[in-house]
């Protein structure tokens, strides 16, 4: 499934154009996006060498491509979005929990036999493996320890190779590791050729967001010092667009965590020109936080995202009680800051009924009719059958139009229709 439209509206698309031609300020910035654990040398007498760099202690896997890999079985449905990309999913012959995948082809594969599913978890087929007489096969590590499933697999000769993409602080640094699936395929001219258009139209739009803020900030000043002229003359200044104050997830395992200012999540929020409340300064892991917490954040909030599971607010009001409070407090202060401000009367009246702090019961059609105005959305839109997220697949090598979809979620824009979002109602 490959997703190469990047629909803008007319003043995002020229900002975006421009944008390609880049100057040194924003080539550096582009620099700031290498991959941390990743790096790729090209071999003098010709093919790659890849490095891959554990995040937990500095140790190297270092693989040598001599000539592009035909058969490669991939731990991650993000390996699938990054081979579908350069258009080289054909190489897959065997994935990792296959009822999760979202590519039509490799699920065609699955159902006709070319694409085995190894197992899942602590469930893999090691007979099946085998059988599948792999070029390679591509996994992931989640701590310095080997795992019992790669020391198995080398008892048995079966080469393996570690990607850490998923501990990229970065979208565009995640986004990269396109480049080492060029590389084992013998397609990285391909694979040049997307991210640049991902690096390209990412920095444009973040940088017109950040030049739009720093340009809301400063109407605001100008504003403050004409307020009284305003008054006066029964005239009012447009009203700025600001840095969105978001709220994220629900409690997980009666666990709600919320990422670190450093991390991927926080980094794509931001550059959409979003805060993730609660995020811990200087942090690229999540924290812990209470429900309670979380409520004392919902006051700040204008926007919640992220809601685990939930697809409708009545799965959402489901999971706690007091969430029908924190959609008293985000759906107010959404009003109060001006988003949802082309509603009519009606709905300016349930606005007003939400944000009412009285404890005299709770309508869900009053909430219902107000968050239809877009305060809750979540990043399931595109799932499968089994609950398999395209945000992690194909989404991860399109940081582009992920960010594409915050920026209109968080501006409001009516004229376009989210690609991984969902509003929730």
């Amino acid at each position: 499934m490959k997703i190469y439209e990047y629909i803008f509206p007319a003043t995002m698309l020229a900002a975006s154009v421009c944008g390609c031609v880049r100057n040194s300020g924003e080539m550096a910035a582009s620099n700031e996006c290498e991959p941390l654990f990743m790096n790729i040398e090209t071999l003098p007498e010709g093919g790659y060498s890849l490095i891959s760099v554990s995040p937990f202690d500095g140790s190297r896997d270092t693989l040598e491509i001599s000539k592009p890999l035909n058969r490669l079985i991939v731990m991650s449905t993000s390996y699938i979005g990054f081979l579908d990309a350069i258009g080289a999913d054909s190489v897959i012959v065997g994935v990792s929990g296959g009822e999760y995948v979202c590519d039509s082809s490799v699920t065609a594969g699955l159902g006709n036999g070319t694409v085995t599913d190894i197992g899942y978890d602590a469930s893999h087929d090691y007979e099946k493996i085998m059988a599948l007489k792999p070029d390679l096969l591509l996994t992931y590590s989640v701590s310095p320890v080997k795992s019992q499933f790669l020391s198995k697999l080398e008892s048995l000769g079966i080469k393996t190779f570690i990607v850490n993409e998923h501990l990229e602080r970065h979208p565009l640094a995640r986004a990269a590791y396109v480049r080492l699936f060029g590389a084992l395929t013998g397609n990285m001219a391909t694979a040049d050729s997307v991210l640049e258009v991902v690096s390209c139209n990412y920095i444009s739009m973040r940088d017109s967001v950040r030049s739009s803020l720093r340009t809301n900030d400063t109407s605001d000043k100008n504003r403050l010092n004409a307020r009284e002229a305003e008054h006066e003359s029964g005239e009012t200044g447009m009203k700025a667009l600001k840095s969105r104050k978001i709220l994220v997830n629900i409690p997980y395992k009666d666990q709600w965590f919320v990422p670190g200012q450093e991390s991927y999540l926080t980094t794509l929020f931001k550059d959409a020109g979003g805060e993730i409340l609660g995020a811990k300064a200087g942090s690229s892991v999540s924290g812990l936080i209470s429900v309670e917490a979380a409520y004392s954040l919902s006051k700040e909030a204008d926007l919640w995202m992220n809601v685990g599971w939930c697809r409708t607010l009545e799965q959402l009001l489901s999971v706690n009680p007091l969430f029908e409070d924190f959609l008293r407090n985000i759906q107010g202060n959404a009003t109060a800051r001006g988003y949802c401000s082309d509603k009519d009367s009606s709905d300016a009246v349930s606005a007003n009924a939400v944000r009412n702090d009285n404890k005299q019961g709770y309508n869900l059609e009053v909430c219902r009719r107000d968050v239809s105005a877009n305060t809750v959305w979540n990043d399931n839109k595109r799932l499968n059958a089994k609950g398999g997220n395209d945000f992690w697949e194909s989404g991860v090598v399109r940081p582009d139009l992920l960010l594409r979809d915050l920026v209109g979620i968080f501006n409001e824009d009516g004229g376009y229709t989210p690609i991984y979002y969902k509003a929730i109602k």
